[in-house]
Protein backbone atom coordinates (compact mmCIF):
# COMPACT_ATOMS: atom_id res chain seq x y z
CA UNK A 1 0.00 0.00 0.00
CA UNK A 2 1.24 3.34 -0.82
CA UNK A 3 2.42 5.81 1.99
CA UNK A 4 1.74 8.69 0.15
CA UNK A 5 -1.95 9.97 -0.51
CA UNK A 6 -3.66 12.22 -2.30
CA UNK A 7 -7.36 13.79 -1.13
CA UNK A 8 -9.49 16.24 -2.66
CA UNK A 9 -9.24 18.44 0.76
CA UNK A 10 -11.42 21.05 2.30
CA UNK A 11 -9.53 22.34 5.81
CA UNK A 12 -12.22 22.16 8.96
CA UNK A 13 -10.19 23.03 11.95
CA UNK A 14 -6.47 23.74 13.08
CA UNK A 15 -5.17 23.61 16.04
CA UNK A 16 -1.53 24.03 18.12
CA UNK A 17 0.59 21.19 18.62
CA UNK A 18 3.60 21.41 20.57
CA UNK A 19 5.56 24.59 20.34
CA UNK A 20 5.86 24.46 16.34
CA UNK A 21 4.06 22.30 14.76
CA UNK A 22 0.14 22.18 13.91
CA UNK A 23 -2.81 20.01 13.70
CA UNK A 24 -5.58 19.55 10.80
CA UNK A 25 -8.86 17.82 10.44
CA UNK A 26 -10.12 18.09 6.96
CA UNK A 27 -13.18 17.00 4.95
CA UNK A 28 -12.16 14.30 1.93
CA UNK A 29 -14.49 12.98 -0.54
CA UNK A 30 -11.98 9.52 -0.50
CA UNK A 31 -12.09 8.57 3.07
CA UNK A 32 -14.37 11.21 5.23
CA UNK A 33 -12.66 13.09 7.89
CA UNK A 34 -8.66 12.58 8.00
CA UNK A 35 -6.41 14.33 10.27
CA UNK A 36 -2.80 15.68 9.94
CA UNK A 37 0.41 17.08 10.95
CA UNK A 38 1.52 20.34 9.79
CA UNK A 39 5.36 20.35 10.44
CA UNK A 40 7.28 23.59 10.66
CA UNK A 41 7.46 26.83 12.93
CA UNK A 42 5.79 30.43 11.48
CA UNK A 43 7.45 30.34 8.53
CA UNK A 44 6.32 27.02 6.86
CA UNK A 45 4.69 27.50 3.31
CA UNK A 46 2.23 25.00 4.65
CA UNK A 47 1.52 26.50 7.81
CA UNK A 48 0.16 29.56 5.70
CA UNK A 49 -1.34 26.74 3.24
CA UNK A 50 -3.37 25.05 5.71
CA UNK A 51 -6.30 27.16 7.05
CA UNK A 52 -9.62 26.70 7.68
CA UNK A 53 -11.67 26.92 4.57
CA UNK A 54 -9.40 26.34 2.36
CA UNK A 55 -9.66 23.76 -0.24
CA UNK A 56 -7.41 22.03 -2.89
CA UNK A 57 -5.52 18.64 -3.50
CA UNK A 58 -3.72 17.47 -0.36
CA UNK A 59 -0.51 14.91 -0.39
CA UNK A 60 -0.47 13.10 2.71
CA UNK A 61 2.54 10.84 4.34
CA UNK A 62 0.50 7.75 6.17
CA UNK A 63 3.17 5.98 8.32
CA UNK A 64 1.17 2.41 8.59
CA UNK A 65 3.47 1.32 11.78
CA UNK A 66 2.81 4.38 13.82
CA UNK A 67 -0.34 5.42 12.03
CA UNK A 68 0.19 8.91 12.02
CA UNK A 69 -0.40 11.31 8.63
CA UNK A 70 1.46 14.42 8.04
CA UNK A 71 0.76 16.65 5.42
CA UNK A 72 3.35 16.90 2.24
CA UNK A 73 1.58 19.51 -0.32
CA UNK A 74 -1.52 21.58 -0.46
CA UNK A 75 -2.59 22.63 -3.84
CA UNK A 76 -5.37 25.09 -2.76
CA UNK A 77 -8.30 25.76 -5.72
CA UNK A 78 -9.96 27.86 -3.22
CA UNK A 79 -9.18 30.04 -0.84
CA UNK A 80 -12.17 31.73 0.70
CA UNK A 81 -10.88 34.71 1.22
CA UNK A 82 -14.45 36.51 1.57
CA UNK A 83 -15.26 34.64 4.85
CA UNK A 84 -13.70 36.67 7.01
CA UNK A 85 -14.43 40.03 5.19
CA UNK A 86 -17.94 39.77 7.34
CA UNK A 87 -18.60 38.56 11.29
CA UNK A 88 -21.74 36.66 10.23
CA UNK A 89 -20.29 34.90 7.09
CA UNK A 90 -17.38 33.27 9.42
CA UNK A 91 -19.51 32.30 11.94
CA UNK A 92 -21.81 30.44 9.59
CA UNK A 93 -18.52 28.96 8.23
CA UNK A 94 -17.87 27.62 11.54
CA UNK A 95 -21.07 26.49 12.20
CA UNK A 96 -20.65 24.42 9.32
CA UNK A 97 -17.26 22.60 10.28
CA UNK A 98 -18.20 22.19 13.75
CA UNK A 99 -21.15 20.06 12.12
CA UNK A 100 -19.41 18.28 9.93
CA UNK A 101 -16.81 17.03 12.54
CA UNK A 102 -19.72 16.51 15.24
CA UNK A 103 -21.15 14.19 12.36
CA UNK A 104 -17.98 12.74 11.62
CA UNK A 105 -17.77 13.96 7.92
CA UNK A 106 -21.79 12.35 6.95
CA UNK A 107 -21.03 8.69 7.58
CA UNK A 108 -20.25 7.16 4.27
CA UNK A 109 -21.70 10.18 1.97
CA UNK A 110 -18.28 11.63 1.63
CA UNK A 111 -19.02 13.09 -1.67
CA UNK A 112 -21.99 14.71 -1.04
CA UNK A 113 -21.08 16.13 2.54
CA UNK A 114 -17.60 17.64 0.37
CA UNK A 115 -20.01 18.82 -2.52
CA UNK A 116 -22.70 20.53 -0.16
CA UNK A 117 -20.06 22.27 2.06
CA UNK A 118 -18.24 23.74 -0.90
CA UNK A 119 -21.20 25.21 -2.42
CA UNK A 120 -22.39 26.56 1.24
CA UNK A 121 -18.84 28.39 1.75
CA UNK A 122 -19.00 29.49 -1.67
CA UNK A 123 -22.39 31.21 -1.59
CA UNK A 124 -21.29 32.66 2.02
CA UNK A 125 -18.57 34.20 0.63
CA UNK A 126 -20.61 37.15 -0.59
CA UNK A 127 -23.54 37.13 1.16
CA UNK A 128 -24.84 39.67 3.60
CA UNK A 129 -25.41 39.47 7.05
CA UNK A 130 -28.90 37.38 6.42
CA UNK A 131 -28.47 35.50 3.56
CA UNK A 132 -25.16 34.00 5.89
CA UNK A 133 -27.68 33.06 8.08
CA UNK A 134 -29.71 31.77 5.77
CA UNK A 135 -27.07 29.98 3.90
CA UNK A 136 -26.08 28.30 7.24
CA UNK A 137 -29.96 26.97 8.08
CA UNK A 138 -30.07 25.52 4.22
CA UNK A 139 -26.32 23.46 5.11
CA UNK A 140 -28.07 21.93 8.11
CA UNK A 141 -31.50 21.26 6.49
CA UNK A 142 -29.24 19.37 3.86
CA UNK A 143 -27.00 17.94 6.32
CA UNK A 144 -29.96 16.41 7.56
CA UNK A 145 -30.84 14.80 4.70
CA UNK A 146 -27.52 13.52 4.08
CA UNK A 147 -27.67 11.86 7.70
CA UNK A 148 -31.43 10.49 6.29
CA UNK A 149 -33.18 12.53 9.30
CA UNK A 150 -35.15 14.52 6.93
CA UNK A 151 -38.70 12.21 7.07
CA UNK A 152 -38.99 13.07 11.18
CA UNK A 153 -41.38 15.83 10.67
CA UNK A 154 -42.28 15.70 14.70
CA UNK A 155 -39.95 15.00 17.62
CA UNK A 156 -42.61 15.67 19.96
CA UNK A 157 -42.42 18.23 22.99
CA UNK A 158 -38.61 19.22 22.10
CA UNK A 159 -38.91 19.46 17.94
CA UNK A 160 -42.35 20.64 17.21
CA UNK A 161 -43.51 20.43 13.38
CA UNK A 162 -42.31 23.73 12.26
CA UNK A 163 -45.39 26.38 10.99
CA UNK A 164 -46.23 26.29 7.54
CA UNK A 165 -44.15 29.62 6.56
CA UNK A 166 -40.94 27.85 7.80
CA UNK A 167 -42.47 24.31 6.54
CA UNK A 168 -42.44 25.57 2.86
CA UNK A 169 -39.64 27.40 3.15
CA UNK A 170 -37.48 24.44 4.12
CA UNK A 171 -39.03 22.09 1.73
CA UNK A 172 -37.90 24.77 -1.20
CA UNK A 173 -34.76 24.89 -0.32
CA UNK A 174 -34.46 21.05 -1.32
CA UNK A 175 -34.12 21.58 -4.35
CA UNK A 176 -32.37 24.86 -4.31
CA UNK A 177 -29.09 25.50 -5.33
CA UNK A 178 -27.27 27.08 -2.61
CA UNK A 179 -26.04 30.07 -4.58
CA UNK A 180 -29.53 30.78 -5.05
CA UNK A 181 -30.81 31.07 -1.07
CA UNK A 182 -29.65 34.77 -0.70
CA UNK A 183 -32.32 35.54 -3.38
CA UNK A 184 -34.77 33.88 -1.17
CA UNK A 185 -36.10 35.75 1.81
CA UNK A 186 -37.43 34.59 5.18
CA UNK A 187 -39.65 36.17 7.88
CA UNK A 188 -37.90 36.54 11.36
CA UNK A 189 -40.44 34.05 12.98
CA UNK A 190 -40.59 31.52 10.10
CA UNK A 191 -36.48 31.59 10.53
CA UNK A 192 -36.68 31.48 14.10
CA UNK A 193 -38.83 28.36 14.20
CA UNK A 194 -37.21 26.73 10.86
CA UNK A 195 -33.70 27.07 12.89
CA UNK A 196 -35.33 25.32 15.72
CA UNK A 197 -36.94 22.82 14.08
CA UNK A 198 -33.73 21.77 12.50
CA UNK A 199 -31.24 22.05 15.02
CA UNK A 200 -33.69 20.23 17.20
CA UNK A 201 -34.03 16.98 14.74
CA UNK A 202 -29.57 17.21 14.42
CA UNK A 203 -29.13 17.67 18.48
CA UNK A 204 -31.18 14.92 19.11
CA UNK A 205 -29.53 12.72 16.73
CA UNK A 206 -26.12 13.68 18.10
CA UNK A 207 -27.16 13.59 21.89
CA UNK A 208 -26.32 17.52 22.13
CA UNK A 209 -26.38 20.93 20.83
CA UNK A 210 -23.33 22.70 19.16
CA UNK A 211 -22.15 25.89 20.33
CA UNK A 212 -21.83 26.91 16.96
CA UNK A 213 -25.47 27.00 16.12
CA UNK A 214 -26.20 29.88 18.91
CA UNK A 215 -24.09 32.08 16.36
CA UNK A 216 -25.99 31.88 13.27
Amino acid sequence: MSRNLSYQALTLRVRAQGESNREAWFLTAEEGIIRATIFGGPKSKLRAQVMPFHEGKLLVYHDPVKDTRKVSEFDIHSYRAGLRELYERIMAANAVAETILAFHGGGGNWEEASSLAASVLDALETADREASSRLALYFLWHWAGILGLRHKLSLGTNAPEPASGAGSWLKMIETLPAGEVKRVSLDTLSMEQAQFFTQSILSNALGKRLGGWDMI
